[in-house]
């Protein structure tokens, strides 16, 4: 008889960080010591527990040609089409029972095995590591038979000693990774649940004499324009600055004249590190973080965040990825204006820190920790307060401060997230201040600032942050004189976020309040065959929280949403307006540092929305807060009763490292001449025949009252229209019951109006049908009365609406619907406003003349919802129809109808039909940001009163 022994798995639910592991260091590339990737094809079993299979797959020799092969970095469950499992989501629930540190014992474990050669120049002196920068969640090695350790933490690196384990050829490297262990307990962190090893794999040559760590001081007086240097390493060598004529010995400072770094701009000295083993390449910002004066200064200037969160990720890769999508999220936050990021909710792959130092972002690091889930149980057990798992949380902390510490772009070191407090974040704390007192400390779970550097919260409502703004929000004494700054705030799921401007007015209007980081920038959209991108509940999940991984300013394809076009303009660094003056517009720099000489400005009259051509414009290189007024150098047009504006750009005058000469920074726009409405002499009378009632160029059926042409184009189902697919916001978060419109909504029936005819009056003039609107089971309604008139040419419709009975809940929107042939459509021509936008979130709507076709009207939100609105639309042109409003309307097509957008789930549920379907909308409810946020503020309410609107139609063909 003869059994089959297994390995130990205790280690999976040992609270201590690991075993084995070196001591964290900074994270460098050597210029002349090897380094081999392991990144590639590795062989793969995937076992459903920790101990199913002995660790007989370590040994060399061991034949694994049946195993499969997954791509690392890369995540088991998002290869091999579903044979390996499947992603899980999950906001803060864990996805197992909570029994620290227990897991359960169906807990998938990747084996995964690597055979290499050293390069042939490998040298044969000195020793060697492995390096894992990221593996979810807890990993345990073997080289070449020999176990070298075991560790948690998985998005931070970690290191083996292995040098005497290494042979020239048939290197065995194996990994056995484990889904859940202790360490998932501190990694709660509204993402999801991909096991794998994700980040890349190195083995590094190390060298007698080679640097090991070593810390960069790089400060800077801004008083005197001098930036201090010393490098501190492990072992001793010299520092040189060919651009400053520095050459010094490691531990030696230096003072010299230097040009500063900050995010504006970000100048870098490019540095190296010499010891008796190796160079190491430097590239230097110096720049000094203080608190002061009850400010965040850099540089002796307070800053205004203008920030976002940031997860990783990758719509096929998840978690794992290259450094050209790194990239491509760092020009698009250039791009959009923003100038900070949040890495929310652990440190990124160190490349994404060298894309902040080179590009210029402000970068508040967190530590990976959250332990979220612990609040179903009014924290109870949370590890942060528990002293048996201190030693893992200052394990995370050093290992992101000593991985990080040399990037000038890293502003804040942050303690990690929703994990309430405790001990284990006081330990936290108290050792990163004393590592390091370069940069502050941030959690925002702290409200009492106990442990932190700044009052941080997340998604407080405008009025609070006004209140904290004016030092009237009460608390310690010591939060009372500390800088403000939302670390979340406008949670960007689906069809928003609103209110952001008034936000920003906000963080502008006082000093203490230094401004914020939009939730979130991607969303996680897993690409999938059937249903386009799969949120939570596509692959079985047995809790989920939907879509609300899906919250971010881009789409997963790294489309920008509305959102973020939104919030490029909010931002922006230069503000334009009108000053009142005729033909004059004051600009303003609105840089923290920075002059405007980098800048070049153009600008256009516009007639009826359509540009008469663009002139330059001279603006004085204005200090940062300064402000001049400018005329514009030539006569505005006469517009003869049409709308003229002016439009004013500023653009980048050179090419930048982030974007190209002629990119815009910015723009404002006036008007000149107000529009003179189209008018309609009501001088045709209804002619009622055997069917149809005829007037001017309209036919209406003779029952209903309901149009069947308009000026020759044939329409169906013209109504009153007030429901839209709810967004995610307007649906809420489970815990604003009180304020969820969407569902009250709902509740109420909007969603299933019905519509009584009460009468069709055929007068002189004009034919008026009377209706009420009104949900099942209840009494309120609205009384609507459609007035048709016409001279012959025109038809013009006036809708009155009057309110009846105690409407306790504003409208989702109020204006008429109806469908044409959508063949007839492709396309659209408009003169309103760029782009969606609803009442909080028009800023960025910029008037002009604009033609879409019908598929670019829709806005691909991942959970589909009401989306694609044009404002303050003049007049709109598709399928031989031209509709002019008055006053201005809310403009949609679709070619579906708001009920099939409303019961789609995926983008893949919705089919065109053969009727496109116009909304003319007088109004929209806001926006807001109650996905998870407060909600549209009061002011964007669509309020159920008694209104008037009308449109004229004409045939444009």
């Amino acid at each position: 008889m003869s059994f089959r022994t297994t390995p130990s798995a205790d280690y999976v639910e040992d609270v201590s960080p690991g075993r084995g592991a070196l001591p964290p260091r900074a994270w460098y590339a050597s210029s002349d010591a090897k380094s081999l990737s392991l990144n590639g094809s590795w062989r793969f079993r995937l076992s459903a527990t920790a101990d199913a299979e002995d660790d007989s797959f370590a040994a060399p020799g061991y034949d694994a040609e049946s195993w499969a092969e997954v791509a690392v970095p890369g995540h088991w469950v998002l290869q091999g089409d579903g044979a390996f499992g499947s992603p899980i989501y999950t906001n803060h629930l864990y996805p197992f029972p909570v029994d620290p540190p227990h897991v359960p014992t169906e807990n998938p474990t990747g084996d995964h095995l690597r055979v290499f050669d050293l390069p042939a120049d490998w040298p044969a002196d000195g020793g060697a590591v492995i390096r894992f920068d990221g593996v979810e969640s807890c990993a345990r090695v073997w080289l070449n038979g020999t176990d070298i350790g075991e560790f948690k933490g998985s998005r931070l690196p970690h290191e083996f000693a292995v040098g005497q384990l290494l042979k020239p050829t048939g290197n065995v490297l194996a990994v056995r990774v484990h889904q859940w262990s202790a360490g998932s307990y501190l990694e709660d962190q509204d993402q999801w649940w991909l096991p794998g090893i994700f980040r890349d794999v190195t083995l590094l040559h190390r060298p007698a004499g080679s640097a090991g760590d070593f810390f960069v001081h790089a400060s800077y007086d801004h008083s005197t324009g001098e930036g201090t240097l010393r490098v501190d390493s492990d072992v001793d060598g010299r520092v040189s600055v060919p651009a400053l004529d520095i050459d010094v010995a490691t531990g030696e400072p230096v003072t010299v004249a230097v040009e500063p770094w900050s995010a504006e701009s970000p100048k870098l000295y490019d540095g190296e590190l010499v010891t008796a083993g190796e160079r190491v390449p430097l590239r230097i910002g110096f720049r000094t973080v203080v608190l002061e004066d009850g400010l965040i200064k850099v540089n002796g200037k307070a800053v205004l965040f203008k920030g976002v969160n940031r997860h990783e990720w990758h719509p096929e890769k998840g978690r794992a990825l290259d450094l050209e999508t790194m990239r491509e999220d760092v020009l698009l936050m250039k791009r959009h204006n923003l100038n900070a990021v949040r890495t929310s909710h652990y440190p990124p792959h160190p490349a994404f820190l060298d894309l902040c130092d080179e590009y210029g972002l402000w970068v508040i690091d967190e530590c990976d920790l959250e332990t979220h889930g612990f609040t179903e149980q009014a924290w109870r057990d949370n590890p942060v307060d528990d002293d048996r798992w201190t030693p893992a949380l200052l394990d995370r902390a050093a290992r992101m401060v000593e991985r990080d510490k040399n990037h000038p772009s890293i502003v804040f070191w942050s303690l990690g997230n929703e994990a309430g407090t405790g001990r284990g974040l006081t330990a936290m704390a108290e050792w990163i201040h004393g590592r390091d007192a370069s940069r502050l400390v941030h959690y925002e779970g702290d409200w009492d600032c106990r442990d932190t550097d700044v009052y941080s919260r997340m998604y407080a409502s405008h009025e609070e942050v006004e209140r904290i703004g004016q030092s009237l929000d009460g608390g310690t004494h010591k939060r009372r004189g500390l800088p403000f700054i939302q670390c979340e705030y406008g949670h960007a799921m689906g069809n928003g976020p609103g209110g952001i401007a008034d936000y920003q007015q906000i963080f502008e209007r006082y000093e203490r309040l230094q401004g914020g980081f939009i939730w979130e920038w991607i969303d996680h959209g897993i690409k999938h065959p059937e249903l386009g991108y799969a949120y939570g509940g596509d692959f079985g999940e047995e809790l989920h929280d939907g879509n609300f991984v899906c919250d971010g300013l881009i789409f997963p394809d790294r489309t920008p949403s509305p959102g973020l076009v939104e919030y490029k303009k909010v931002i922006e660094p230069v503000r334009i307006e009108a000053d009142g003056a005729d033909g004059t517009v004051r600009v303003t720099n609105a840089y923290d540092f920075g002059d405007l000489s980098h800048l070049e400005y153009e600008f256009f009259y516009s007639v009826d929305g359509f540009p008469t051509g663009a002139h330059t414009l001279a603006v004085p290189q204005l200090a940062p807060g300064e402000s001049a007024e400018v005329k514009l150098p030539t006569a505005a047009p006469d517009g003869q009763g049409e709308e003229v504006l002016w439009t004013v750009r500023a653009l980048l005058a050179a090419d930048t490292p982030w974007g190209p000469k002629g990119h815009e920074v910015a723009w404002g726009q006036g008007t000149v001449a107000a529009r003179t409405p189209v008018s309609v002499t009501a001088s045709q009378r209804p002619a009622r025949g055997e069917h149809l009632i005829t007037l001017g160029p309209g036919t209406f059926d003779a029952r209903s009252g309901r149009p069947t042409s308009i000026c020759g184009v044939d329409v169906t189902g013209l109504r009153l229209d007030v429901w839209r697919a709810t967004t995610d916001n307007d649906e809420g978060a489970s815990w604003q019951d009180d304020t969820r419109y969407g569902v009250l909504w709902r509740k109420l029936g909007l969603h299933r109006m019905q519509h009584r005819l009460d009468a069709v009056e055929l007068g002189d003039d004009a034919l008026t049908v009377r209706t009420r609107v009104a949900p099942a089971a209840a009494e309120v309604g609205l009384r609507t009365e459609y007035r048709w008139t016409s001279d012959g040419t025109l038809l013009k419709l006036t809708v009155s609406v009057t309110p009846e009975g105690d409407w306790t809940l504003p409208l989702p929107r109020l204006g008429i619907r109806f469908g044409i042939a959508a063949d007839s459509a492709r396309e659209v021509l408009y003169f309103g406003g760029s782009g969606e936008a609803y009442p909080d979130t028009r800023a960025a709507s910029r008037l002009g003349q604009w033609m879409p076709d019908i598929e670019h009207m829709q806005t691909p939100y991942v959970r589909p919802q009401e989306n694609g609105a044009a404002a303050d639309v003049r007049w709109a042109e598709l399928g031989g129809l031209r509709i002019e409003g008055v006053p201005e309307f809310w403009f949609s097509a679709r070619p579906w109808t708001n009920e099939q957008l409303d019961a789609a789930r995926h983008l893949t549920d919705l089919t065109p039909g053969d009727t496109l379907w116009i909304n003319l909308d007088h109004g929209q409810h806001g926006i807001g940001s109650q996905s998870c946020g407060p909600g549209p503020l009061p002011q964007y309410f669509l309020k159920a009163e008694p209104a008037e609107f009308s449109f004229v139609f004409s045939n444009h063909e």
